[in-house]
């Protein structure tokens, strides 16, 4: 397929196109967003589609949840549901894909990226709250019964402090978050199954019923 769409995700991904000094995302209508071939895609709870026809040559890192936003010293709810150019983010990503397309490999490219990673970390200082980590470990574990107070609760910190700390580190509000990974298990779920009753599977997932389940679907994968 020309065109794919991919789900939304909190995880941050960082795409280098070696195909083309270019990253082209679209919307549902089809309308283009072109960004520089370094791009880091930020946290989303929207759906995107990318042109196959770029993604011939490609090098990516996938973020853990909430670890980006000490990387790039940025706050993610600021970037969330975009496309950034990564030369926007931090200093010396301009010479980073030249070094890449000069490689002479694979192999050397991931060293290349590895390194890059490893001396820009050390830099950023990188380490993510510790609140945070544990709410994701909770959230994570299950998204279909999170409650988003007793949460902050026990990391000891007011609701309000807990979802402003989390939207800085993350991207997304935590209750938004609880939602999203309880989509993703949804569809992680429903592809291992050879036949699918969906109204067991929105009763497995904590959805109120069907139409709960068919609302979530549509907000998330369009």
């Amino acid at each position: 397929h020309r065109f794919e769409r991919l789900l939304p995700s909190a995880r941050p991904q960082l795409v280098i196109n070696l195909a083309e000094d270019e990253t082209r995302v679209y919307d549902d209508e089809l309308r283009c967003v072109r960004n520089a071939g370094a791009t880091l895609d930020a946290p989303s709870h929207r759906s995107f589609i990318i042109d196959t026809a770029e993604q011939t040559a490609a090098v990516g890192v996938v973020f853990r949840t909430g670890a980006a936003a000490a990387f790039f010293r940025e706050r993610m709810d600021r970037i969330a549901n975009r496309h950034v150019d990564l030369a926007d983010l931090c200093s010396g990503a301009g010479t980073l894909r030249q070094r890449l397309l000069e490689a002479e490999d694979a192999a050397a490219r991931l060293h290349l990226v590895a390194q890059w990673l490893a001396v820009h970390a050390a830099k950023a200082a990188v380490c993510t709250p510790v609140p945070i980590t544990h709410a994701l470990r909770l959230l994570d574990a299950a998204p279909e019964t999170a409650r988003i107070p007793a949460i902050a609760a026990e990391c000891r910190m007011s609701p309000r402090r807990f979802g402003e700390l989390f939207r800085e580190q993350v991207g997304l509000s935590p209750k938004r978050y609880a939602r999203l990974q309880r989509f993703r298990a949804v569809v992680a779920q429903v592809h291992r199954r050879e036949r699918v009753e969906w109204a067991a599977v929105a009763a497995d997932g904590g959805f109120h019923d069907q139409a709960h389940l068919v609302h979530e679907f549509r907000a998330f994968s369009g």
